[in-house]
């Protein structure tokens, strides 16, 4: 009996033993979580947000869900990013974030150049620069950067001569030499498009001429050298910059598949900068 009782219970530990390993192998093939992480990027509509589209799926590989916030005032996206509405902006060239950052008090950076949107000068009245009158009204952005770039755009155009070394901080005033007298008028870089009804040349953003259909490489009349250095970038605040999800994104916005994309879908009117 009592041998019988030894092996009962010698076959009752095994069994156990059996359970628990088994036990052990089921927990350790348990998946991981696998919960995506999630960021909300703010861009404008065009081409910043199409641009962010062609990355979507790749973050999804890399269990990233990236919300695209189209925002139809560009000057609002920094002050988005400030305040933590949203955890990144895709907009903008490096002397509009360090203008913002100087003028604002903050410490926003960038952590990828994607791509560059050669600024162009439009007109509904002349198909020709030679062509502008004496005295005509010329619409350019009124932000800061944007403004003296596009005075910068003007000077090289052979229209205007500004204040020696003022770059993209020039402003009206730094206007020394202006042959035909051209009545130079800032306003939101939004209404550009429309002020072509008005106005005899606007000096207008790529992504702003796309968005009214205006094509930057066939509808121009001039277009600013596409080496200029307004390389669009994205732009996180300082804490996030080496964050993974953010990492992740930067290197999806500069893979083959958005580099192809944009020289297809813009001919031009949007150069990679990578």
């Amino acid at each position: 009996m009592r041998k019988i009782l030894v092996l009962l219970l010698s076959l009752m530990i095994l069994t156990l033993g059996v359970s628990g390993c088994g036990n052990g192998n089921e927990d350790a093939e348990q998946p991981e979580n696998t919960e995506a992480t999630k960021i909300v990027v703010g861009a404008t509509a065009v081409p910043h947000a199409e641009i962010l589209e062609v990355a979507k799926p790749l973050l999804a590989k890399e269990n990233v869900d990236l919300e695209i916030k189209v925002f139809t005032d560009y000057v609002q996206l920094n002050p988005a990013l400030k305040d933590g509405q949203i955890d990144g902006n895709f907009f903008q060239h490096i002397p509009y974030l360090d203008d913002y950052n100087k003028n604002n008090n903050a410490d926003l950076v960038w952590t990828v150049k994607v791509h560059n949107e050669p600024m162009g000068i439009y007109s509904n009245q002349i198909t020709k620069l030679d062509e502008l009158q004496d005295g005509a009204k010329v619409g350019i952005p009124n932000d800061a950067t944007n403004g003296g770039r596009a005075l910068m755009v003007l000077e090289s155009a052979g229209l205007i001569k500004l204040n020696e070394g003022v770059g993209v901080n020039a402003i009206i005033n730094d206007i020394v030499d202006n042959p035909k007298n051209l009545d130079v008028m800032m306003m939101d870089a939004a209404m550009l498009p429309r002020t072509l009804e008005d106005a005899a040349i606007c000096v207008i953003n790529s992504n702003y001429a796309l968005e009214a259909d205006l094509n930057p490489v066939e509808d121009s009349i001039y277009m600013e050298p596409s080496d200029s250095p307004f390389a669009n970038v994205l732009v996180v605040q300082a804490e996030d910059k080496d964050n993974e999800a953010i990492t992740k994104l930067g290197q999806a916005l500069q893979s083959p598949e958005v580099k192809e994309f944009l020289e297809t879908k813009y001919q031009g009117s949007c150069v990679p900068s990578f």
